[in-house]
């Protein structure tokens, strides 16, 4: 994240302002959900959060793992597609399982949810912590 954005440019994190009493009851709504956690090296994480630690590192089971293509395969898909006006180029992906996320190298994290599930939240009363869909 840069560090020069001001707030007014980033929406602010839904735990942002929650003491923490309210901070591990909004972590531990968090817990078996599936989260994409995005790192500082562009990978992208999609698995169930199982737990975290006083470093901020995340526990996910059941994990795949996402990159961005190669310049090589972005290169193949340029000259593949000369006619058209895209660029479709696919992420590689792999399973992990049980990984381990350093929460020094997460940059954005993601619950991935349905709507209908985001109609029914709420955490100790506070809707207002939760943006409406």
């Amino acid at each position: 994240m840069d560090a020069s954005a001001s707030s007014a440019e980033q929406p602010e994190a839904p735990a942002a302002n929650l003491n923490k009493a309210e901070a591990e009851s909004y972590l531990q709504s968090l817990i078996n959900k599936t989260l994409r956690v995005y790192t500082t090296d562009a990978r992208l994480f999609v698995g169930t959060f199982k737990c975290t630690d006083p470093q901020s590192n995340l526990v996910l089971s059941l994990t795949h793992e996402y990159r961005q293509p190669s310049q090589q395969k972005l290169l193949e898909a340029a000259a593949a597609s000369l006619e058209s006006d895209t660029l479709r180029a696919e992420m590689t992906s792999r399973y992990l399982g049980l990984v381990v996320v350093p929460g020094e190298h997460i940059v954005k994290i993601e619950v991935e949810e349905f709507v209908s599930q985001m109609k029914n939240r709420s955490i100790l009363g506070r809707p207002d912590i939760y943006a409406s869909a």
